[in-house]
Protein backbone atom coordinates (compact mmCIF):
# COMPACT_ATOMS: atom_id res chain seq x y z
CA UNK A 1 0.00 0.00 0.00
CA UNK A 2 1.43 3.13 -1.01
CA UNK A 3 0.16 6.88 -0.94
CA UNK A 4 1.38 9.34 -3.98
CA UNK A 5 -1.15 12.02 -4.06
CA UNK A 6 -3.17 13.83 -0.83
CA UNK A 7 -6.28 16.20 -1.17
CA UNK A 8 -7.04 18.10 2.31
CA UNK A 9 -10.30 20.07 2.68
CA UNK A 10 -10.08 23.08 4.88
CA UNK A 11 -6.84 25.11 4.86
CA UNK A 12 -7.34 26.76 8.79
CA UNK A 13 -4.67 26.29 11.39
CA UNK A 14 -4.42 22.08 10.97
CA UNK A 15 -5.20 22.04 7.48
CA UNK A 16 -2.84 24.03 5.73
CA UNK A 17 0.78 23.22 8.08
CA UNK A 18 -0.69 19.85 7.49
CA UNK A 19 -0.98 19.83 3.43
CA UNK A 20 2.17 21.70 3.47
CA UNK A 21 3.85 19.06 5.71
CA UNK A 22 3.05 15.71 3.62
CA UNK A 23 4.12 18.03 0.20
CA UNK A 24 7.53 18.91 1.80
CA UNK A 25 7.97 15.04 2.05
CA UNK A 26 6.93 14.22 -1.02
CA UNK A 27 3.43 13.97 -1.58
CA UNK A 28 1.35 15.93 -4.44
CA UNK A 29 -0.83 17.47 -2.55
CA UNK A 30 -4.42 19.37 -3.55
CA UNK A 31 -4.94 21.77 -0.40
CA UNK A 32 -9.00 22.60 -1.10
CA UNK A 33 -10.70 25.81 0.97
CA UNK A 34 -13.95 26.73 0.01
CA UNK A 35 -13.45 30.23 0.85
CA UNK A 36 -11.95 32.14 -2.48
CA UNK A 37 -9.67 35.13 -0.43
CA UNK A 38 -7.84 32.03 0.74
CA UNK A 39 -7.27 30.53 -2.20
CA UNK A 40 -6.61 33.50 -4.04
CA UNK A 41 -4.15 34.62 -0.74
CA UNK A 42 -2.09 31.26 -1.13
CA UNK A 43 -1.64 31.20 -4.50
CA UNK A 44 -0.18 34.81 -4.50
CA UNK A 45 2.59 33.66 -2.00
CA UNK A 46 0.57 35.20 1.04
CA UNK A 47 -0.41 33.35 4.52
CA UNK A 48 -3.56 34.00 6.06
CA UNK A 49 -2.97 32.85 9.43
CA UNK A 50 -0.12 33.52 12.05
CA UNK A 51 2.08 30.25 13.28
CA UNK A 52 5.82 31.01 13.45
CA UNK A 53 7.55 28.96 10.75
CA UNK A 54 4.21 28.53 8.45
CA UNK A 55 5.23 30.90 5.92
CA UNK A 56 8.22 29.73 4.97
CA UNK A 57 6.64 25.82 5.17
CA UNK A 58 3.71 26.74 2.64
CA UNK A 59 6.04 29.06 -0.01
CA UNK A 60 8.71 25.65 -0.12
CA UNK A 61 5.32 23.22 -0.34
CA UNK A 62 4.09 25.70 -3.30
CA UNK A 63 7.33 26.50 -4.72
CA UNK A 64 8.24 22.90 -4.73
CA UNK A 65 5.29 22.00 -7.08
CA UNK A 66 4.26 19.56 -4.93
CA UNK A 67 1.10 21.54 -3.06
CA UNK A 68 -1.78 23.45 -5.62
CA UNK A 69 -4.16 24.70 -4.18
CA UNK A 70 -7.65 24.67 -5.78
CA UNK A 71 -11.23 25.37 -4.44
CA UNK A 72 -12.72 22.00 -4.89
CA UNK A 73 -11.55 18.05 -4.52
CA UNK A 74 -9.60 16.38 -7.11
CA UNK A 75 -9.25 12.70 -7.39
CA UNK A 76 -6.17 11.65 -5.48
CA UNK A 77 -4.93 8.27 -3.32
CA UNK A 78 -5.98 9.88 0.17
CA UNK A 79 -8.30 12.57 1.62
CA UNK A 80 -8.62 14.54 4.73
CA UNK A 81 -10.76 16.41 6.08
CA UNK A 82 -9.73 19.33 8.40
CA UNK A 83 -12.53 21.96 8.20
CA UNK A 84 -13.99 23.65 10.93
CA UNK A 85 -16.65 21.89 13.55
CA UNK A 86 -18.33 25.47 15.25
CA UNK A 87 -20.98 25.73 17.38
CA UNK A 88 -25.01 26.11 16.07
CA UNK A 89 -27.95 26.95 18.09
CA UNK A 90 -27.43 26.30 21.76
CA UNK A 91 -23.70 25.03 21.77
CA UNK A 92 -24.27 21.98 19.47
CA UNK A 93 -21.68 20.91 17.58
CA UNK A 94 -22.54 22.27 13.34
CA UNK A 95 -21.36 19.28 11.12
CA UNK A 96 -22.03 21.29 8.07
CA UNK A 97 -18.87 21.61 6.83
CA UNK A 98 -17.95 18.08 7.61
CA UNK A 99 -20.81 16.90 5.76
CA UNK A 100 -20.12 19.47 3.01
CA UNK A 101 -16.82 18.03 2.48
CA UNK A 102 -17.94 14.49 2.72
CA UNK A 103 -20.10 15.02 -0.64
CA UNK A 104 -17.56 17.08 -1.75
CA UNK A 105 -15.20 13.86 -1.74
CA UNK A 106 -17.92 11.82 -2.97
CA UNK A 107 -18.10 12.11 -6.86
CA UNK A 108 -13.90 11.69 -7.07
CA UNK A 109 -13.57 8.80 -4.52
CA UNK A 110 -12.24 5.44 -5.55
CA UNK A 111 -11.39 1.86 -4.92
CA UNK A 112 -8.79 1.60 -2.85
CA UNK A 113 -8.94 5.58 -1.54
CA UNK A 114 -7.91 6.41 2.42
CA UNK A 115 -10.64 9.09 3.59
CA UNK A 116 -9.16 9.95 7.11
CA UNK A 117 -11.65 12.77 9.13
CA UNK A 118 -9.17 15.34 11.37
CA UNK A 119 -12.21 17.25 12.10
CA UNK A 120 -13.14 17.27 16.37
CA UNK A 121 -16.55 16.26 16.19
CA UNK A 122 -18.97 14.46 18.86
CA UNK A 123 -18.24 10.58 18.75
CA UNK A 124 -19.64 8.15 16.36
CA UNK A 125 -19.63 11.16 13.24
CA UNK A 126 -17.32 8.98 11.52
CA UNK A 127 -19.50 5.88 11.80
CA UNK A 128 -22.74 7.53 11.46
CA UNK A 129 -22.14 10.15 9.02
CA UNK A 130 -19.34 10.65 7.00
CA UNK A 131 -19.70 6.87 5.82
CA UNK A 132 -23.10 6.41 4.86
CA UNK A 133 -22.39 9.76 2.37
CA UNK A 134 -19.27 8.36 1.09
CA UNK A 135 -20.97 4.95 0.29
CA UNK A 136 -23.29 7.77 -2.08
CA UNK A 137 -20.57 6.73 -3.94
CA UNK A 138 -21.56 3.16 -5.19
CA UNK A 139 -18.17 1.99 -2.98
CA UNK A 140 -18.51 0.15 0.49
CA UNK A 141 -16.66 1.74 3.41
CA UNK A 142 -13.56 -0.38 4.83
CA UNK A 143 -13.95 -2.92 1.88
CA UNK A 144 -13.71 -0.84 -1.37
CA UNK A 145 -12.22 2.61 -0.01
CA UNK A 146 -10.52 2.73 3.88
CA UNK A 147 -12.29 5.59 6.29
CA UNK A 148 -10.14 6.62 9.44
CA UNK A 149 -10.38 9.16 12.19
CA UNK A 150 -7.61 11.11 13.44
CA UNK A 151 -7.70 14.01 15.81
CA UNK A 152 -5.20 17.00 15.70
CA UNK A 153 -3.79 17.02 18.55
CA UNK A 154 -1.26 20.07 18.21
CA UNK A 155 -0.58 23.43 20.31
CA UNK A 156 -1.07 26.60 18.18
CA UNK A 157 2.52 28.36 18.47
CA UNK A 158 3.94 24.86 18.28
CA UNK A 159 1.95 23.43 15.65
CA UNK A 160 4.72 22.58 13.07
CA UNK A 161 6.75 20.85 15.55
CA UNK A 162 3.68 18.85 17.36
CA UNK A 163 2.56 17.65 14.15
CA UNK A 164 5.70 15.59 13.24
CA UNK A 165 6.62 14.82 16.62
CA UNK A 166 3.19 13.96 18.82
CA UNK A 167 1.64 10.36 19.38
CA UNK A 168 -0.72 10.09 16.52
CA UNK A 169 -3.92 8.24 17.38
CA UNK A 170 -5.51 6.40 13.91
CA UNK A 171 -9.24 5.14 14.40
CA UNK A 172 -10.19 3.00 11.54
CA UNK A 173 -13.79 1.91 11.00
CA UNK A 174 -11.82 -1.98 10.57
CA UNK A 175 -8.49 -2.36 11.27
CA UNK A 176 -7.55 -2.31 7.42
CA UNK A 177 -8.51 1.22 7.36
CA UNK A 178 -6.44 2.02 10.45
CA UNK A 179 -3.16 0.79 8.78
CA UNK A 180 -4.05 2.52 5.89
CA UNK A 181 -3.85 5.59 7.82
CA UNK A 182 -0.80 4.97 9.57
CA UNK A 183 0.72 4.25 6.15
CA UNK A 184 -0.05 7.64 5.18
CA UNK A 185 1.14 9.59 8.42
CA UNK A 186 4.25 7.64 8.88
CA UNK A 187 5.30 10.14 5.59
CA UNK A 188 6.24 12.62 7.71
CA UNK A 189 5.21 11.60 12.02
CA UNK A 190 8.40 10.88 13.93
CA UNK A 191 5.66 10.23 17.21
CA UNK A 192 4.15 6.72 18.45
CA UNK A 193 1.20 5.89 15.69
CA UNK A 194 -1.37 3.80 17.74
CA UNK A 195 -3.98 2.45 16.27
CA UNK A 196 -7.60 1.66 17.70
CA UNK A 197 -11.34 1.90 15.79
CA UNK A 198 -12.99 5.15 14.93
CA UNK A 199 -15.49 6.11 18.19
CA UNK A 200 -12.09 5.55 20.56
CA UNK A 201 -10.26 8.10 18.81
CA UNK A 202 -12.85 10.61 18.51
CA UNK A 203 -13.82 10.30 22.75
CA UNK A 204 -10.27 10.71 22.97
CA UNK A 205 -9.95 14.06 21.57
CA UNK A 206 -13.09 15.17 23.58
CA UNK A 207 -11.64 13.62 26.50
CA UNK A 208 -8.20 15.31 25.93
CA UNK A 209 -9.68 18.95 25.94
CA UNK A 210 -12.61 18.10 28.57
CA UNK A 211 -9.64 17.04 30.84
CA UNK A 212 -8.15 20.39 30.53
CA UNK A 213 -11.21 22.41 30.74
CA UNK A 214 -12.31 20.76 34.06
CA UNK A 215 -8.89 21.51 35.63
CA UNK A 216 -9.18 25.07 34.38
CA UNK A 217 -12.99 25.51 36.19
CA UNK A 218 -10.97 24.18 39.30
CA UNK A 219 -8.22 27.20 38.94
CA UNK A 220 -10.52 29.61 37.78
CA UNK A 221 -12.99 28.81 41.11
CA UNK A 222 -10.29 28.83 43.24
CA UNK A 223 -10.08 32.49 42.20
CA UNK A 224 -12.81 33.53 43.04
CA UNK A 225 -12.74 31.70 46.47
CA UNK A 226 -9.30 33.59 47.06
CA UNK A 227 -11.10 36.95 46.09
CA UNK A 228 -14.18 35.88 48.79
CA UNK A 229 -11.39 35.39 51.40
CA UNK A 230 -9.14 37.57 51.21
CA UNK A 231 -6.16 34.82 50.01
CA UNK A 232 -3.83 35.57 47.14
CA UNK A 233 -4.68 33.19 44.69
CA UNK A 234 -0.95 33.03 43.06
CA UNK A 235 0.39 32.34 46.27
CA UNK A 236 -2.01 29.76 47.19
CA UNK A 237 -1.41 28.03 43.81
CA UNK A 238 2.34 28.06 44.10
CA UNK A 239 1.97 26.92 47.66
CA UNK A 240 -0.19 23.84 46.77
CA UNK A 241 1.50 23.02 43.74
CA UNK A 242 4.46 21.98 45.83
CA UNK A 243 2.38 18.90 47.21
CA UNK A 244 4.17 16.13 45.08
CA UNK A 245 0.63 15.05 43.37
CA UNK A 246 -0.94 18.03 43.02
CA UNK A 247 -0.94 20.63 39.68
CA UNK A 248 -3.27 22.82 39.81
CA UNK A 249 -3.53 25.22 36.27
CA UNK A 250 -3.41 29.04 36.65
CA UNK A 251 -6.71 31.29 36.29
CA UNK A 252 -7.48 33.63 33.34
CA UNK A 253 -10.86 35.57 31.92
CA UNK A 254 -11.87 32.13 31.00
CA UNK A 255 -11.24 29.66 28.34
CA UNK A 256 -11.28 29.89 24.49
CA UNK A 257 -9.79 28.66 21.06
CA UNK A 258 -11.67 26.44 18.90
CA UNK A 259 -10.99 23.20 20.97
CA UNK A 260 -10.86 23.46 24.39
CA UNK A 261 -13.64 25.66 24.76
CA UNK A 262 -16.06 23.95 22.57
CA UNK A 263 -15.19 20.00 22.61
CA UNK A 264 -16.98 19.52 25.95
CA UNK A 265 -19.82 21.06 24.64
CA UNK A 266 -20.11 17.69 22.44
CA UNK A 267 -20.44 15.20 25.31
CA UNK A 268 -23.14 16.95 26.77
CA UNK A 269 -25.25 16.93 23.19
CA UNK A 270 -24.50 13.32 22.86
CA UNK A 271 -24.98 12.08 26.60
CA UNK A 272 -26.52 15.62 28.74
CA UNK A 273 -27.40 12.98 31.43
CA UNK A 274 -24.25 12.05 31.73
CA UNK A 275 -21.78 14.67 31.15
CA UNK A 276 -22.86 16.44 34.56
CA UNK A 277 -19.10 17.51 35.75
CA UNK A 278 -18.48 18.31 32.22
CA UNK A 279 -21.57 20.75 31.64
CA UNK A 280 -20.15 22.65 35.05
CA UNK A 281 -16.95 23.01 34.40
CA UNK A 282 -17.96 24.45 30.98
CA UNK A 283 -20.21 27.00 32.69
CA UNK A 284 -17.73 28.26 35.40
CA UNK A 285 -14.87 28.79 32.42
CA UNK A 286 -17.52 30.61 30.34
CA UNK A 287 -18.90 33.02 33.22
CA UNK A 288 -15.23 33.73 34.43
CA UNK A 289 -15.17 36.79 32.00
CA UNK A 290 -18.12 38.20 34.22
CA UNK A 291 -16.11 37.89 37.25
CA UNK A 292 -13.36 39.58 35.64
CA UNK A 293 -15.94 42.59 35.15
CA UNK A 294 -17.38 42.32 38.20
CA UNK A 295 -14.18 42.33 39.78
CA UNK A 296 -12.80 45.61 37.94
CA UNK A 297 -16.60 46.83 39.02
CA UNK A 298 -15.89 46.14 42.70
CA UNK A 299 -12.59 48.40 42.18
CA UNK A 300 -13.87 51.21 40.47
CA UNK A 301 -17.51 51.07 41.33
CA UNK A 302 -18.91 52.51 38.27
CA UNK A 303 -17.10 51.27 34.77
CA UNK A 304 -19.82 53.63 33.39
CA UNK A 305 -17.94 56.46 30.83
CA UNK A 306 -14.71 55.34 32.39
CA UNK A 307 -11.78 54.70 29.40
CA UNK A 308 -10.08 51.38 29.42
CA UNK A 309 -7.36 50.28 27.87
CA UNK A 310 -8.32 46.52 26.87
CA UNK A 311 -4.47 44.34 25.92
CA UNK A 312 -5.12 41.68 24.10
CA UNK A 313 -8.03 39.88 22.49
CA UNK A 314 -6.78 36.36 21.51
CA UNK A 315 -7.61 33.38 23.43
CA UNK A 316 -4.06 32.40 24.37
CA UNK A 317 -0.55 34.40 24.34
CA UNK A 318 1.69 34.78 21.00
CA UNK A 319 -0.84 33.70 18.54
CA UNK A 320 -3.04 35.63 16.26
CA UNK A 321 -6.08 32.95 16.82
CA UNK A 322 -9.22 35.00 18.81
CA UNK A 323 -11.75 32.04 18.11
CA UNK A 324 -14.29 31.74 21.53
CA UNK A 325 -11.76 33.95 23.30
CA UNK A 326 -12.92 35.18 26.68
CA UNK A 327 -11.07 38.68 26.35
CA UNK A 328 -13.56 39.54 23.66
CA UNK A 329 -16.15 38.48 25.70
CA UNK A 330 -14.59 40.78 29.12
CA UNK A 331 -14.44 43.84 25.97
CA UNK A 332 -17.95 42.89 24.94
CA UNK A 333 -19.46 43.17 28.39
CA UNK A 334 -17.79 46.28 29.26
CA UNK A 335 -19.04 47.97 26.19
CA UNK A 336 -22.44 46.85 27.40
CA UNK A 337 -21.97 48.62 30.89
CA UNK A 338 -21.29 51.88 29.40
CA UNK A 339 -17.26 52.07 29.11
CA UNK A 340 -15.50 53.64 26.85
CA UNK A 341 -12.59 50.53 25.92
CA UNK A 342 -9.81 50.98 23.38
CA UNK A 343 -8.47 47.16 22.42
CA UNK A 344 -5.42 46.72 20.90
CA UNK A 345 -4.58 42.71 19.83
CA UNK A 346 -0.93 43.18 18.54
CA UNK A 347 -1.45 39.66 16.51
CA UNK A 348 -4.32 41.32 14.80
CA UNK A 349 -4.98 44.96 14.76
CA UNK A 350 -7.30 44.92 12.37
CA UNK A 351 -9.89 43.07 14.70
CA UNK A 352 -13.34 44.89 15.71
CA UNK A 353 -15.71 44.66 18.38
CA UNK A 354 -18.94 46.80 18.01
CA UNK A 355 -18.85 49.16 20.03
CA UNK A 356 -15.07 49.35 21.26
CA UNK A 357 -12.61 51.33 19.10
CA UNK A 358 -9.74 49.01 17.76
CA UNK A 359 -6.11 50.96 17.56
CA UNK A 360 -3.11 50.13 16.04
CA UNK A 361 -0.26 50.68 18.92
CA UNK A 362 0.10 49.99 22.37
CA UNK A 363 1.03 53.59 22.80
CA UNK A 364 -2.52 54.55 20.93
CA UNK A 365 -3.98 51.67 23.29
CA UNK A 366 -2.91 53.39 26.98
CA UNK A 367 -2.69 57.53 25.69
CA UNK A 368 -5.13 59.11 28.37
CA UNK A 369 -6.96 55.98 29.49
CA UNK A 370 -8.24 55.75 33.31
CA UNK A 371 -7.95 51.83 33.24
CA UNK A 372 -5.66 49.43 31.59
CA UNK A 373 -6.71 45.96 31.33
CA UNK A 374 -4.24 43.12 30.72
CA UNK A 375 -6.36 40.44 29.61
CA UNK A 376 -3.67 37.90 27.62
CA UNK A 377 -0.02 37.59 28.42
CA UNK A 378 1.84 38.05 25.02
CA UNK A 379 5.19 38.66 25.31
CA UNK A 380 5.31 42.28 24.28
CA UNK A 381 2.11 42.99 26.23
CA UNK A 382 4.18 41.49 29.21
CA UNK A 383 6.84 43.63 28.53
CA UNK A 384 5.03 47.10 29.38
CA UNK A 385 6.59 48.36 32.38
CA UNK A 386 5.58 51.45 34.58
CA UNK A 387 7.90 53.44 32.77
CA UNK A 388 6.55 52.83 29.35
CA UNK A 389 3.17 54.37 30.42
CA UNK A 390 4.28 57.38 32.65
CA UNK A 391 4.32 59.64 29.52
CA UNK A 392 0.83 58.48 28.23
CA UNK A 393 -2.06 58.85 31.04
CA UNK A 394 -2.22 59.73 34.40
CA UNK A 395 -1.81 57.23 37.47
CA UNK A 396 -4.41 54.99 36.06
CA UNK A 397 -5.71 51.54 37.96
CA UNK A 398 -4.10 48.59 36.52
CA UNK A 399 -6.25 45.47 36.57
CA UNK A 400 -3.85 42.07 35.58
CA UNK A 401 -6.17 39.53 34.58
CA UNK A 402 -3.65 36.72 33.65
CA UNK A 403 -0.53 37.59 36.46
CA UNK A 404 1.45 38.61 33.65
CA UNK A 405 3.26 41.91 35.46
CA UNK A 406 5.60 42.16 38.02
CA UNK A 407 3.38 43.29 41.47
CA UNK A 408 5.87 45.14 43.10
CA UNK A 409 7.35 46.93 40.71
CA UNK A 410 4.12 48.44 39.83
CA UNK A 411 2.77 49.52 43.48
CA UNK A 412 6.47 51.04 43.73
CA UNK A 413 5.76 53.10 40.97
CA UNK A 414 3.07 54.28 42.44
CA UNK A 415 0.16 52.31 40.73
CA UNK A 416 -2.94 50.98 42.24
CA UNK A 417 -2.07 48.10 41.05
CA UNK A 418 -4.98 44.92 40.89
CA UNK A 419 -4.73 41.29 40.16
CA UNK A 420 -7.33 38.73 39.20
CA UNK A 421 -7.95 36.56 42.31
CA UNK A 422 -5.80 38.40 44.37
CA UNK A 423 -7.92 39.34 47.52
CA UNK A 424 -5.11 39.93 49.60
CA UNK A 425 -2.82 42.62 48.30
CA UNK A 426 -5.41 44.98 47.18
CA UNK A 427 -3.82 48.82 46.72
Amino acid sequence: MKFESLCVLGLGYIGLPTASTFATHGLQVIGVDTNTRIVESLNNGQIHLFEPGLRTLVQAAIGSKNLTIQNKPQKADAFIIAVPTPFKGEKLADLSYVISAAEAITPVLENGNLVILESTSPPRTTVDIISPILEKSGLKAGVDFFLAYSPERVLPGQILRELIDNARIIGGINEKSAQAGQVLYNTFVRGEIILTDATTAEMVKLMENTYRDINIAAANEFSRLASRFNVDIWEAIDLANRHPRVRILNPGPGVGGHCISVDPWFFVEVAPDLAQLIRTARQVNDSQPKFVVDSLSAICSNLRGKKVAALGLAYKPNVDDLRESPAIVVVEELVAMGSDVRVFEPFDTDFTIEGAETVKSLEQAIDGVEIILLLVAHTQLKEVTPENITALTENPIIFDAVNGWDQLRWKQAGYNYFRMGDGKNQS
